[in-house]
């Protein structure tokens, strides 16, 4: 017997949204497996649902890891699975534009790791700050990050939408990566951008603070629906909870317990 860090309470939530015709977004919910990810399609109907549901259909299968490393390896393994399955369909549809943003969050033990490519986001309200976790991978944000443009111009750029990493559109995956630790009390929010085109991060900030994890994706589905929603909405919530001390056989199947490990194992195995 040996005491279990974390439960995590996980809500998620999608919609059309008020002007497309249908979802191309996906999200997959895992968290015996320690993952949590959205997936923001594009190219039409053939093209970007399928995109991004490939990818979830894909993660699924990641099954329960035993390291931290072992978790992203497998992560990273069914992700380049759905890449190249993903260009196989471009090549179906002559050489059409197929591809997805998709944003993960992988959890073992105490720690955790954020993957994403395109611009849908992570973000961490602990103590009541909120902190957004990626970087959009956008023609605007590169333009701002390089000194190229101010926060005001990069707002209303003419091509802020305009995303310049995405699965399924290069030859191999583009992703980047953050790590952290949990600390019991932290909410993340996973989203594709549907919700960050209407909502500020002063209001994410605040739903993320008021109530669980399902009734915060619905609040916020609802308040980009009020607003418009000029495209398909996602939302995911996780709220890292203390956990009583489970047994030996719950522990097998529980990605947050056990002693503490470097930020290091992520990347190799001892």
């Amino acid at each position: 017997m040996h005491p279990v860090k974390f439960l995590f309470d996980t809500g998620a939530a999608t919609h059309a949204g008020c002007v497309r015709d249908h979802n191309e977004d996906s999200f997959l919910a895992r968290p015996a497996s320690g993952l949590w990810l959205v997936a923001d399609g594009m190219g039409g109907h053939r093209a970007g649902d399928f995109a991004s549901r490939t990818i979830a259909e894909s993660a699924q299968w990641t099954g329960i890891p035993n390291s931290a490393h072992d978790l992203k390896s497998r992560f990273v393994d069914r992700l380049v699975i759905a890449h190249d399955d993903i260009r196989r369909q471009s090549e179906r549809l002559n050489g059409a534009t197929v591809g997805a943003t998709v944003v993960a969050l992988l959890a073992y033990e105490q720690h955790f790791a954020c993957i994403w490519s395109g611009d849908s986001r992570i973000y961490l309200l602990r103590n009541d700050m909120l902190q957004q976790l990626t970087t959009d991978h956008t023609e605007a944000q590169e333009l701002f990050s390089s000194g190229a443009i101010t926060a005001e111009e990069a707002a209303h750029w003419p091509r802020k939408n305009v995303i310049t990493r995405a699965i399924g559109v290069t030859e191999m995956p583009m992703t980047d990566e953050n790590y952290g630790v949990l600390q019991v009390g932290d909410v993340f929010l996973l989203c594709s951008d549907g919700l960050t085109g209407h909502v500020t991060d002063e209001e994410i900030a605040e739903m993320l603070q008021r109530q669980g994890a399902q009734q915060t994706c619905d609040r916020l589905i609802d308040l980009t629906l009020s607003r418009g929603a000029k495209d398909n909405v996602t939302v995911l919530v996780v709220r890292c909870l203390p956990n009583e001390v489970l047994s030996e056989a719950d522990m097998k199947t529980n990605p947050g317990y056990g002693p503490p490990i470097s930020v290091d194992d992520w990347k190799a195995e001892d």
